[in-house]
Parts: structure tokens; C-alpha cells; sequence
């Protein structure tokens, strides 16, 4: 790829958002590269920017007993494959400043979780890659406040960086989202901001430890992304979410995946030529 994976993601032709998707984590190399597969398809057919998301291991867990992974290079060595043999670039994320050189080796993108994008080290050690960093909002800050994170990126040296509103925590058991923050992290960060649709639709911190979720309300949360700006999306899809191995309670069906599109698509161009 000769352009930069921030200017790839800002390439479509007729102005489309752009998209993150993929299972929560990597589960193994035939399931990685059958949705990666056929969701690049899709995108390519309309216009998306597609990068394909996958972690290579899980370290905020509710549990001691909740999957993890299957072995942090064997996931990186799947996410490399779809990288090259699906040629889209993929995301995963980080949580500790020695595992940005690693996880740099092999994907595009690497992302902050929402409760570590204040730690310092961390962002630096990910800007010093080079690679884009995605810095997911922590469910605890304004919109507003996301320029000191993105400052942080950028002084480091790396101006490939954008941001993610994944919600806001709403009492003990739910997150809401405020949509105004969408353009007001954008006017105030000068980033490109992604909309988490489906872990904005998670009940985190259960009683019975697993992680709750809404995932009927997945095309009204985008909906409302697409129209109040979100330059992309960020979706956790699979096959199967019943049976998936992390945050399956929240996630959209693999075959819904093309109808939602198709629709914000629509939705996207309908926006356009209203502020044309």
C-alpha cells in the first residue's frame, strides 16, 4: 500500500464512511479469513474503506476463567495472513508499551482500549511505530478532552492517529451515547472519529461476570453515527455470536452485515447531497 492507512481510509471516491469490523478476537485462521473474505467483497462493492479487526488477545476480562486468546503470535501470524491474502489492512489493539513494537510487525493499525487512552507510555511507544493509532474514548471523559490524547500521539512524531466514542458509562450496569460528541471530538481533536457500534451496546460488569449487550439496536446506533458525522465505523461481527468466544452478547450476525451496509450507504450519500 503506497498510501498511508489514514489517507486509504479517506479514499472513497463518492465520500462513503469507512469501516473497522471483524470478530471480538481472534478465535482461529479459517473463521478470520472467511469474514474477512467476504466482508471485503462487500465493501469493495460499495465503496467502504474496509479494514478488518481482530485482537490478538483479550486483557480486560471480567473473569480470571474468560478467554484470553489462542496464543499471541499464532493470532498475529492469522492476522498477517488476512493482511496479505485478503489485502486489506488490519487493527488490533494494545495494552502494554511492550506490545506495540510486536503487534506493529503485523497489522496497520493499532488501537487503545477506552480505559488505557490516557496512559502516556502507551501512546507514545504506539506513535513510535508509525502506524495509525486509533485511541478509543474512555467512557469516563468528555469528547473535548480527547486532544490532550491525540496531542500526545502527534508530538510524538505520528500524525496518523484517529479517535473512537464507544459510550459513556451510564450508571453501573449501561453506557450511553451522547452524539453530540461525535462532532464535537472531531472540531476538537482534528481527527477522523469512528463510532463503536456495538460495544456502545454492551451492559459491562454483570452480576454473573459476563458482559450484557443490545445488539437489536445495532442499525439505530449507526443510523444515528452516519448522521450526525462519523467519518467510520466499528462493528464486532461473527458467524455465530451465541457461540463466539468474547463479547458474543453485543455483536451483529455475520449475515446482517450486508443489509446494514447497504443501508448506511444510502443513508451516507442521502447526507452528502443535503450538505452539497
Amino acid at each position: 500500500m503506497n498510501q498511508s492507512t489514514l489517507e486509504y481510509l479517506q479514499s472513497s471516491a463518492s465520500g462513503n464512511f469507512f469501516l473497522l469490523a471483524g470478530p471480538c478476537v481472534i478465535e482461529g485462521e479459517e473463521m478470520a479469513l472467511d469474514i474477512a473474505g467476504h466482508t471485503a467483497e462487500i465493501c469493495r462493492r460499495l465503496d467502504i474503506p474496509y479494514v478488518f479487526k481482530g485482537s490478538y488477545r483479550k486483557a480486560n476480562r471480567s473473569r480470571l476463567d474468560s478467554f484470553t486468546g489462542i496464543g499471541d503470535e499464532k493470532a498475529l501470524e492469522i492476522l498477517a495472513k488476512v493482511r496479505k491474502e485478503i489485502g486489506v489492512p488490519v487493527v488490533t489493539d494494545i495494552h502494554e508499551t511492550s506490545e506495540a513494537e510486536l503487534a506493529a510487525k503485523y497489522v496497520d493499525v493499532l488501537q487503545i482500549p477506552a480505559f488505557l487512552c490516557r496512559q502516556t507510555d502507551l501512546l507514545v511507544a504506539a506513535a513510535k511505530t508509525g502506524k495509525l493509532v486509533n485511541i478509543k474514548k474512555g467512557q469516563f471523559l468528555a469528547p473535548e478532552s480527547m486532544k490532550f490524547a491525540v496531542e500526545k500521539v502527534r508530538q510524538a512524531g505520528n500524525n496518523q492517529v484517529a479517535v473512537t466514542e464507544r459510550g459513556t458509562t451510564f450508571g453501573y450496569g449501561d453506557l450511553v451515547v451522547d452524539f453530540r460528541g461525535i462532532p464535537a471530538m472531531k472540531e476538537a481533536t482534528g481527527a477522523p472519529v469512528i463510532m463503536d457500534i456495538t460495544h456502545s451496546l454492551q451492559q459491562p460488569n454483570q452480576a454473573s461476570g459476563v458482559t450484557g449487550g443490545r445488539p437489536e439496536l445495532i442499525e439505530t446506533m449507526a443510523r444515528a453515527a452516519i448522521a450526525t458525522g462519523a467519518d467510520g465505523i466499528f462493528i464486532e461481527t461473527h458467524r455465530n455470536p451465541a457461540v463466539a468466544k468474547s463479547d458474543g452478547a453485543n455483536m451483529l450476525a455475520f449475515d446482517r452485515l450486508e443489509g446494514l451496509l447497504e443501508r448506511l450507504t444510502a443513508l451516507r450519500h442521502t447526507i452528502n447531497k443535503i450538505n452539497k
